[in-house]
């Protein structure tokens, strides 16, 4: 079972050039390195391996039981990280305007108070009220907690006294900056640096 959980989990992309593009999971990066478009990056050295040489690395590893992923022929430890060996593209596109997205824009965040009380406590606010001809849009929609919801309710910011702390805009799509908090990898860090995650998403 866990090693199903395994194939499962999520893994970083980058491409030819090493830039973070996208992540995938483990069963679709193995399937990448097992067709010869890309390889696993050791995190550790930052050599590259096909599925031989990381089974190898695996085994000075010493990693057991449901900590491989097994095969007839190879045990291999998870990758966290894959390099594309043809493509050198940025993996850019239009963003979809989407609940889910919306969240992930807002980083689970309540945009009035800062506060994050979780997915459940959280609501999509419009900036201006759909009863005073606010649209569903990128830039009149942001995540507030229950509590800031119910003080705003159907007034304007103005008549509110309340201000959101970013103006909200269409987000650039860049997965990585969608990918939440809790599924992030330690290893995946030295590619991205802190000033990747931190940068103000752009229109």
């Amino acid at each position: 079972m866990e090693a199903l959980k395994a194939l499962d989990r999520t893994v970083l992309v980058l491409n030819r050039r090493w830039d973070p593009i996208q992540t995938t999971s483990v069963k679709d990066a193995i399937g990448l390195v097992a067709k010869g478009s890309a390889f696993v990056i050791d995190p550790a050295t930052f050599d590259r391996h096909d599925l031989i040489s990381w089974g190898e690395v695996s085994k000075a590893m010493k990693v057991v039981g449901d900590g491989l992923i097994r095969s007839q022929h190879l045990a291999i430890v998870p990758p966290e990280v894959v390099v594309l060996t043809e493509y050198e593209g940025r993996g850019e596109r239009s963003v979809v305007f989407s609940r889910k997205n919306i969240f992930k824009r807002d980083r689970y965040t309540c945009q009035y108070c800062g506060k994050q009380p979780g997915p459940e406590e959280l609501t999509i606010d419009h900036v201006i009220p759909r009863s005073r001809g606010g649209t569903s849009t990128w830039e009149n929609c942001l995540l507030a907690c229950v509590e800031c919801n119910k003080r705003k309710a159907d007034k304007t910011l103005e008549q509110a006294g309340m201000a959101p702390r970013k103006t909200p805009k269409k987000p650039s799509w860049k997965t990585l900056a969608q990918v939440h908090p809790k599924a992030r990898r330690e290893s995946w860090e030295q590619f991205l640096g802190r000033a990747y995650w931190e940068v103000e998403l752009e229109p």
